[in-house]
């Protein structure tokens, strides 16, 4: 072998080991990319399609509800004059085989009275015939149709026993009741229709109400600030429909002592509680000049309504300070199904979804 041919031999080696050097690193990291594409493509093929309701209730982090938002996101208020409110002919009626349910209703709280009890008060109220939303022509707002039928708080009780067995061994719930249609129930099992509020004091307190002991339905439950029913005897004038707005005015005088006057206040959502099956309009109002300290010294000279609450307490009216609140051990399986959707709401309408679900979503990942 020539100097010539063993020069070029090792100039040779010294360039392959060179380009050996210098292409080591970036063909690894391509090997690397192209391996982890192609993991990535085989899960793809593994994953299956999935699908869910359209519908789900309201959740935060362990918080669990039976509160399904029909219409209204907090943000944009509902205006009144996009509610209409129909009654219709005709009271309700109970399956024959349910009749006698009510009549056991009606034998205890005879006996109750003869016995020198309190005895249950038979009201006057609505069951729920329909709730339809549509949008308007235009401006594409919220329009709500919402179609009331006669009826009273016996036939309330008796179509609130859902998962009570029927002769045939089914129940209320399994036989007319679809949960994949939330939207679609009989009017007999719909005999509620209530307004729940959010009540914010001047100095940015949260009012929040522990259910009394004394009352039948859900006692001892933290809720909303005020939740009252519709009563076909006070909020109905003559052969008028009622006003919604006049029935959350009402609810805020009889159990906070609230003149309409002293607040704002906006509709933001119409929401059903699809385990129990009771509507609810979901009103946010804002004090004009009364704080925290004011309401309670207000409370404290009367209100006539006080036996349905047992505890109030105030919470700061921010983001973090509400989730936090709703969240803690001592209440997150202790809330009535409809106030929590309410808080967050009025919380989106006052600050904005963004900020309220970021500060929602760091208080779930702290736990």
């Amino acid at each position: 072998m020539s100097g010539i041919d063993v020069v070029n031999g090792v100039v040779g080696a010294f360039i392959g080991m060179l380009f050996a050097v210098l292409l080591q690193q970036p063909l690894q990291d391509a090997w690397y990319r192209l391996r982890r594409r192609s993991a990535g493509a085989v899960r793809s093929l593994r994953r299956k399609e999935e699908s869910g309701p359209a519908w789900r209730t309201f959740s935060l982090g362990p918080l669990q509800t039976s509160a399904l938002i029909v219409e209204g996101d907090g943000e944009s208020p509902i205006s009144p004059e996009s509610v209409y409110v129909h009654v219709l002919d005709g009271e309700v009626e109970l399956p024959s085989d349910m009749v006698g349910w009510r009549d056991e209703i009606t034998e205890e709280s005879e006996r109750l009275r003869a016995e020198g009890r309190t005895p249950l008060w038979n009201g006057p109220r609505y069951a729920v015939e329909s709730v339809d939303i549509s949008r308007t022509a235009f401006e594409e707002k919220p329009e709500v149709h919402l179609r009331l039928r006669p009826t009273d708080y016996y036939t309330f009780l008796a179509a609130q026993q859902l998962d009570r067995r029927l002769p045939d061994g089914t129940s209320p719930r399994a036989r007319y009741l679809d949960p994949d249609e939330p939207m679609k129930a009989p009017a007999f099992l719909q005999c509620s229709f209530a307004v729940n509020i959010a009540v914010v004091t001047a100095d940015d307190m949260l009012v929040v109400s522990q259910r009394s002991d004394r009352v039948r339905m859900a006692p001892g439950v933290w809720n909303s600030s005020v939740n009252e029913g519709l009563s076909r005897h006070i909020d109905s004038s003559g052969r008028n429909a009622p006003d919604l707005y006049a029935l959350a005015r009402r609810g805020m005088r009889e159990e906070l002592s609230l003149e309409p006057h002293e607040s704002s206040l906006e509709l933001l959502a119409f929401v059903l509680d699809t385990g129990k099956r009771h509507w609810s309009g979901h009103f946010y109002a804002r004090l004009t000049e009364l704080r925290s300290s004011d309401l309670q010294a207000r409370m404290s000279r009367g209100v006539a309504d006080r036996w349905e609450h047992q505890t109030i307490e105030y919470v700061p009216f921010r983001p973090a300070a509400v989730a936090r609140y709703m969240l803690r051990e001592d209440r997150v399986h202790r809330w009535a199904p409809l106030a929590p959707a309410l808080f967050h709401l009025s919380l989106v309408h006052a600050f904005g979804r963004t900020p309220v679900e970021r500060a929602e979503a760091q208080v779930v990942r702290r736990l």
